[in-house]
């Protein structure tokens, strides 16, 4: 399945590493990779993890990854994985 990283993912992502980086800039950029890896192990199995806890939709899953949520949309038909958002549970709220 492809993979595709949405803007609002990459902007908060962006944020994310800002954040981290101000304590120290090697842990900012070891978050990124390993977090890279996680997600681009997801074509394996995208409906390894659970339903999304803030989309009311079967087919978006949330990736729980060091503290913070990364809710996906797998789309079946088009072998698609569309990476939505990146942010801590207490940030963020349930979107019907």
């Amino acid at each position: 399945m492809q993979i595709i990283k949405d803007e609002l993912f990459k902007e908060n992502l962006q944020v994310v590493l800002k954040y981290i980086a101000q304590d120290s800039k090697a842990k900012a950029s070891k978050f990124n990779k390993q977090l890279s890896v996680q997600v681009n192990k997801l074509g394996n199995m995208p409906f390894k993890f659970r339903q999304s806890n803030y989309y009311d939709d079967n087919n978006i899953r949330d990736l729980i990854f060091k503290g913070y949520t990364i809710p996906y949309l797998v789309d079946k038909e088009k072998e698609l994985i569309v990476v939505l958002d990146i942010f801590k549970y207490s940030f963020r709220k349930i979107v019907k």
